[in-house]
């Protein structure tokens, strides 16, 4: 059971650290027993404790060193970009829960330029902060790896991609809440429903996508490729997104747009049009962002709970910071259809009774 040499100094950053992590793979047993087992708790099991107790003596595991005089009071909160309100929300969520707990908050972006994560990850070791909530971002594996060597937990709001099996993740039902807002144009009596989808690499924007087409097969519709242009979440690839729908030689007469902002984007392409929404052609958005119910008509979407996903990843790294388990691991939080002014049934089409 000896730690491979080559793995050791990989897992180390070339120092030959063994983390919690290698300890309990080789244990058998998860990351929180191991803490469990390095902080003293009683609630392990004499023989689980002494396999564990085993390895650590064998790879000369050294707990991380808090800061003197420090307890655990700072969170970091990462996102991809700061300039939309969706990122207002979650960190709403965060700041409240962190808050009440009496610990800080860092928010900070990393932009994917060159030089950002690790700027950023010196900067985190300086500070010596205690969690990690980290939204709609890839979870680069060097950054990963870096995180356990420091003992530092990690929870991801809306995982970019698939993320790894020991990182707990907090996300909405964004399958559902496409076919919610599919299904919903479908029963206005619409048959050409336009799709402006989020950035593919995003998982929330391909089970968005994945609903619409559910919505449309099990209504036996057909899927008019056509009717799908890429959008990243925007105002501006709204308004091009919905542009591209319009010059097409039989436009949609509804347009489902992945986002509120792409939704608001379309708003606006189709009023410089002479367009009236929703009589000449409905949007439906995802999101619920405070700014559409006053939007210009007011926005039919559907609502993700982004705070409320803020406060679960909150409570969760916190969770991590005493060595408790995630509960779940994998949240899902619930989507909701939010009816407004924005849709209506198509030109020629009597609204449906009831």
């Amino acid at each position: 059971m000896a730690l491979d040499g080559a793995r050791a100094k990989t897992a180390s950053g070339g120092r030959g650290r063994v983390t919690i992590t290698d300890i309990a793979r080789r244990a058998g047993v998860s990351v929180p027993t191991v803490s469990r087992v390095v902080n003293g708790r009683s609630d392990v099991s004499p023989g689980t404790r002494a396999r564990v107790e085993e390895l650590l003596r064998r790879h000369g595991y050294r707990k991380r060193a808090a800061a003197p005089g420090r307890r655990a009071a700072l969170l970091d909160l990462v996102f991809n970009d700061l300039d939309s309100p969706w990122a207002v929300e979650i960190i709403r969520g965060v700041e409240e829960v962190a808050h009440a707990a009496g610990v800080g908050t860092v928010v900070s972006a990393v932009h994917g330029r060159s030089g950002d994560a690790p700027r950023w990850m010196r900067n985190l070791r300086a500070r010596a902060s205690d969690g990690v909530v980290l939204v709609t971002s890839a979870l680069d594996p060097v950054l990963h790896q870096e995180l356990r060597i420091l003992g530092v937990p990690l929870v991801v709001v809306d995982p970019a991609g698939s993320p790894a099996l020991d990182v707990p993740t907090v996300g909405a039902a964004n399958r559902e809440g496409g076919t919610a807002a599919t299904e919903h144009l479908l029963a206005l009596g619409h048959r050409r429903i336009g799709l402006i989808a989020g950035p593919p690499r995003l998982l929330c924007s391909r089970a968005r996508r994945d609903g619409y087409r559910a919505a449309l097969e099990g209504a036996g519709v057909a899927v008019d490729e056509s009717l799908i242009v890429p959008g990243d979440f925007r105002h501006e690839s709204g308004f091009a997104a919905c542009e591209a729908l319009l010059a097409l030689p039989e436009p949609p007469t509804a347009v489902f747009a992945a986002s509120d902002q792409m939704a608001l984007g379309a708003i606006e392409a189709l009023r410089r049009r002479g367009a009236r929404v929703p009589q000449d052609m409905s949007v439906v958005g995802f999101d619920d962002l405070p700014e559409v119910r006053w939007s210009a008509p007011p926005l039919t979407t559907v609502r993700q709970p982004l705070a409320e996903m803020g406060r679960v990843a909150a409570r969760t790294v916190l969770r991590l910071t005493r060595d408790e388990d995630p509960d779940p691991p994998r949240a899902e939080l619930g989507t909701e259809l939010i009816l407004r002014a924005s849709t209506a049934p198509p030109p020629g089409i009597a609204t449906p009774s009831g």
